[in-house]
């Protein structure tokens, strides 16, 4: 284990939630002096830890602890049956692993998504130095899995691979083809590529009971919620 204890972390002033308007929200970050090292990444993700861009981080609200980190346990994961029919519906789809780069392809996919499903949030609108700052890092564990038909571009999951599993960072999708469902598709198919590789989990981010908007994040199951400090099932 690294000594996480000889780690710096830096808590922000009090900013609005992104989530809950009414709250005022504290984050914790890793010293960003601090090498983006795989292993301290993979231990601090078993703290509820997350990676955005160059950083490493977490809630630490003093008023509120809404923001419960989730993983889905790959190997005891089982589809139910909406979920068996996504994955059917996408079998057609090709999926490739590549190195996170930007470019326009991927920007005008991720500027529609974005102007389409969440306009009503902090990433809009959308800009190309957002989306570098955000998602494109030339990190060693780190991926893009684009999702192709016939080479077009549907969707594109950032994704780290990190020893104790694979931690999905953000996934954009075309919103014109809802039909497909392809954002839970994604979540699906990197369930599958954690056992491929033989890997422990899914981690999933934050989950808030109140937020609508997260409420796909319980559908699948088993779910594992980081709570008093311990990974525990829920129920």
């Amino acid at each position: 284990m690294t000594e996480l204890a000889r780690l710096k972390f830096y808590a922000t002033q009090p900013h609005p939630c992104s989530y809950l308007p009414e709250e005022q929200a504290t984050t914790l970050f890793l010293d960003p002096s601090q090498p983006m090292d795989v292993r301290v990444y993979a231990e601090l993700s078993e703290m509820g830890f997350r990676r955005s861009g160059e950083h490493l981080y977490r809630p630490h609200c003093q008023q509120c602890s809404a923001c419960i980190p989730a993983r889905i346990p790959a190997r005891d994961f089982q589809p139910n049956r909406q979920q068996r029919r996504i994955l059917k519906r996408n079998e057609d789809l090709q999926v490739q692993a590549v190195r996170p780069v930007f470019s326009e392809e991927y920007y005008a996919l991720y500027a529609r998504y974005i102007e389409r499903r969440h306009a009503d949030g902090d990433m809009y609108p959308p800009s190309r130095e957002q989306f570098s700052t955000f998602l494109v890092r030339e990190l060693p564990f780190s991926l893009f899995y684009e999702f192709r038909l016939a080479g077009r571009l549907l969707a594109l999951a950032v994704t780290d691979v990190l020893p104790n599993g694979l931690s999905a960072i953000y996934t954009f999708y075309d919103p014109d083809e809802e039909r497909r469902s392809l954002g839970r598709f994604a979540i699906l198919w990197q369930i599958g590529e954690t056992t491929r590789r033989n890997l422990d989990a899914v981690y999933l981010g934050y989950w808030i009971k109140s937020c609508r908007k997260m409420n796909y994040k319980t559908q699948y199951r088993p779910i594992e919620l980081f709570v008093n400090q311990h990974w525990t099932l829920l129920t």
